[in-house]
């Protein structure tokens, strides 16, 4: 079997929340078949990643993108009616390898978000897979509301055109893929007459495990890309309005923020009132190991994180917004603890703090919980016997293109939000 899987970062290593899953989805297609990757390099050290895909027979093309450059280019795409995402995620010398594969046959075309689904528009492959995950529109519906002007009539206006071509994608492919019974309810809402099947976000618990016996400080941790604005938000949102709070009442109390590429508001917390920025770190393990309890404390967020699943197989208990506990399927003051107001998440943190009995109880129930709950094999081998399924029952031939969604001309954008 040929297939084409299209995402937008090097999806190796699996070290932040889009990769973690496009690796595992990688994995599975590679069990059905020779697969053919195209997706883009965002620093140097993809090309590691672009050299470990290819050394497990994986043909990979990897164009290089200048983020900064292109966001500046944006302005120029403001006055159309084409959403700043699209021309963003656009390459000509990814167009060009997409028509190749295709040339040489293709019988699976798999898209992960919404900005890579434009280059299976138009092609002649008989099944077409789009993996929203969540609607990316929506997330930049939410930034809108947490920005000021400018910044939040340009995310509006990306919310809206950006939902306008979600919509016609959807349609032109033969299935669509979200990530929980939440995402798919707003799915239906934003998207009538397409229902998308769920495919739930995984954890891998026998690399995430705690090490038995290992000191837990009296620490908080945050896991998460540093240079993401839903990150940044909520990261500094909480050492601003929770973390003194917590610090009254535990002044001896450390917060670890563990991520790569910080950005300056972020790297100037480091030092401050027990708070310790990390910046990229080789295993996230000794981290979540060292730590009492992990915070999630996301108000910008939608499908289900990655950060609060991994915390959860290492057994900590984590406390979260239900911005950031949204689609996760756990018991609220069994698995985990929820809290909205800054407030409320202070007290939570502080409990758990000061009980470490009850945190350690609360995360070993969260571990049994999501090694039962959100294996990546078990819930990956029901999306392969689908896709297998509709293969057989797929004839070959060319597919049209929705009516006016051809490819955009190349251009620069906005990044789509990943978490």
């Amino acid at each position: 079997m040929e297939i084409l899987f299209l995402c937008q970062r090097v999806p190796f290593p699996p070290d932040r929340g889009d990769r973690i899953t496009t690796y595992h989805v990688l994995k599975m297609l590679r069990g059905m078949g020779r697969v053919r990757v195209g997706c883009f390099l965002e620093s140097p050290r993809d090309r590691e990643g672009v050299k470990s895909l290819e050394e497990m027979d994986v043909e990979v093309e990897a164009v290089p993108l200048h983020p900064r450059l292109k966001r500046v280019l944006s302005l120029a795409w403001l006055p159309t009616r084409i959403p700043l995402t699209l021309p963003y995620f656009h390459s000509g010398r990814l167009e060009e390898a997409v028509r190749r594969w295709c040339a040489q046959g293709l019988d699976l075309g798999f898209a992960y978000s919404s900005s890579m689904g434009q280059y299976l528009l138009g092609r002649p492959i008989p099944l077409k897979v789009m993996q929203f995950a969540e609607l990316d529109s929506d997330k930049w519906r939410q930034l809108s509301r947490e920005t000021t002007f400018p910044r939040s009539w340009i995310f509006k206006r990306e919310a809206e055109l950006l939902e306008r071509f979600e919509r016609s994608l959807a349609r032109a492919v033969d299935l669509s893929l979200v990530v929980s019974p939440l995402e798919k309810a707003l799915f239906q809402e934003r998207i009538p007459g397409v229902e998308p099947l769920i495919v739930e976000n995984g954890v891998d618990a026998e690399y995430f495990h705690p090490e038995t016996g290992s000191p837990r400080e009296e620490a908080v941790i945050f896991t998460g890309v540093m240079n993401y604005d839903p990150n940044v938000q909520g990261v500094l949102r909480f050492a601003r309005q929770v973390w003194p709070l917590v610090r009254k009442t535990r002044p001896k109390a450390r917060f670890f923020v563990v991520g790569s590429d910080p950005v300056r508001s972020i790297q100037t917390l480091h030092g401050k009132e027990g708070i310790h920025v990390t910046g990229r770190v080789p295993d996230t393990r000794p981290w979540f190991d060292r730590a009492r309890v992990a915070a999630a404390p996301l108000w910008v967020a939608r499908g289900i994180q990655n950060k609060v699943l991994e915390a959860m197989a290492m057994a900590l208990p984590v406390v979260a917004t239900p911005a950031a506990f949204g689609g996760i399927d756990a018991r609220p003051g069994e698995h985990l603890l929820l809290a909205e107001e800054p407030g409320d998440f202070a007290r939570a943190v502080v409990e758990l703090l000061e009980n470490p009995e009850k945190a350690a109880s609360m995360g070993r129930a969260a571990r049994a919980w999501v090694k039962e709950r959100y294996s990546w094999k078990n819930i990956l081998a029901g999306l392969e016997k689908i896709l297998r399924k509709k293969l057989e029952a797929t004839s070959p031939g060319p597919s049209s293109p929705a009516p006016g969604a051809s490819t955009p001309a190349p251009g620069p954008g906005g990044d789509g939000p990943q978490g």
